[in-house]
């Protein structure tokens, strides 16, 4: 099939400009000129108000499944990605039973996940205490990289690693030339929260110096063995000085945020509205604005979702309380609009969106022909029109449990329709497993 996509307005090379791309068997094969012929190829039109662009990377999603279906599975998980103009997801190693620490696992995993995904889906493998014997194997089988926690998971299944051991697992990711992301809270810090309805209780449980510790020795465990490590949700902006000074030094870090953080703030949590926990926590709004400062800075490299859900029992929704709520914001399908709606309020060019949130992503995973409007590249489109606005509705939403903070709030953008290599994202799905090289 040949598509030819005329776009007054589309993100290529960095840039908002017209463009005709044109697609055949799935891959793009030109970006001609607006008023290019069409040659015999199925012409898809956008309007005037409609931006084409690249389908976003999100390498920061909880899908929970096998194990914990219930929370959220791969069809509900990628039909949510694809409403949100999400083309390619990479499932975290937690919190599927069993969790993604061995090549059994990962097997599991991949046939839970064959012929039931919208989008295309990779695999993070784990980092736990005991299993850096497992990492070469779990690479050579395409695992993108490997997720660890600096401090308790929440699930039993899914150990931390201490000083030594992160030095340990760094040493071998090093040697594999492998990616190791880390949840970077530090356990002497954080105290358990209070049992209270009180936001300000549990955000006092989680210090910014919590974050700002853990990442310390991150840089210094990267710089010791020349591993590469990325920190993943940076909340804490008092953290942004020392990773551009790592930077700056040549340590091989990268850092993510969220949409939670950069859009959402302390302030404005209700009482009992538990759908806002999150760990590391969302923090005040003049910390919201430093994280805004360092993406624009080049500090913070990409913006993904850490969509963790689980079922609203479990959000303790009924009594409100924080100190017993699972922590995890839901909001795979609300990415996009949320951080454009921040972004226009603060005078950011979509382009810049779409840099943090499709093509950095990919980059990060290496993943070449995703995340970018450019021959050869997989003809992963979205079709959005950046002006419109909607209510948020949680029960409207793909995501398998109807919690989210964001419902009722009126975001900016809207996402009209998605194409994953060359066709739209409906009916049957069409997603493919991904491995780590994948070309």
């Amino acid at each position: 099939m040949t598509l030819l996509f005329r776009a007054p307005r589309a993100i290529v090379d960095g840039t908002e400009r017209p463009a005709a791309v044109r697609v055949v068997d799935g891959r793009i094969t030109a970006i001609e000129l607006l008023t290019a012929d069409a040659d015999g190829a199925e012409v898809v039109e956008l309007a005037g108000d409609e931006v084409l662009l690249p389908g976003l990377v999100d390498t920061h999603v909880h899908v929970n499944d096998p194990g914990r279906a219930d929370w959220e599975g791969f069809p509900s998980a990628t039909l949510a990605a694809a409403a949100g103009g999400v083309t390619t997801v990479v499932d975290m190693p937690l919190n599927s039973l069993p969790p993604t620490t061995d090549v059994r696992a990962l097997r599991v995993k991949q046939e839970a996940a064959t012929g039931r995904v919208h989008v295309d889906v990779g695999f993070w493998g784990g980092a736990v205490p005991g299993n850096a014997g497992e990492l070469a194997a779990l690479h050579e089988a395409g695992v993108f990289g490997f997720k660890c926690f600096l401090l308790d998971s929440g699930v039993a299944e899914f150990g931390h690693l201490d000083p030594d051991q992160l030095a340990e697992h760094l040493g071998v990711t090093a040697g594999l030339g492998a990616l190791l992301i880390a949840h970077a809270e530090d356990g002497g810090i954080v105290e358990a929260p209070p049992n209270s309805r009180d936001y300000a209780d549990f955000l006092a449980s989680r210090p910014r110096a919590a974050e700002d510790s853990a990442i310390a020795g991150i840089i210094a465990a990267a710089r010791a063995t020349g591993g590469r490590a990325h920190v993943v949700h940076l909340s804490s902006s008092d953290a942004l000085p020392m990773i551009a000074a790592a930077k700056d030094e040549g340590v091989a870090l990268t850092v993510e945020t969220c949409p939670h953080y950069l859009t959402l703030t302390a302030e404005d949590v209700p009482d009992g509205a538990t759908e806002f926990k999150c760990c590391p926590p969302i923090r005040e709004a003049a910390n919201r604005e430093l994280l805004w400062e360092g993406l624009r800075d080049g500090v913070i490299d990409v913006v993904v979702s850490d969509h963790s859900p689980c079922t609203p029992d479990l959000k303790r929704l009924d009594s409100g309380d924080f100190g017993e709520a699972w922590g995890g914001v839901s909001s795979l399908q609300l990415g996009l609009p949320a951080v454009w709606t921040g972004a226009r309020e603060r005078g950011v060019e979509l382009s810049e969106v779409v840099g943090w949130m499709a093509e950095g992503p990919a980059d990060l995973v290496g993943l070449a022909r995703k995340g970018r409007i450019a021959v050869g590249c997989d003809a992963d489109l979205v079709v959005f029109a950046p002006d419109d606005t909607f209510t948020v509705d949680a029960a409207a939403l793909r995501h398998r449990n109807p919690v989210t903070p964001y419902h009722g709030a009126t975001l900016r953008g809207v996402v009209r329709s998605t194409w994953l290599r060359g066709a739209p994202v409906a009916g049957e799905p069409r997603g493919r497993l991904l491995r780590r090289g994948h070309a």
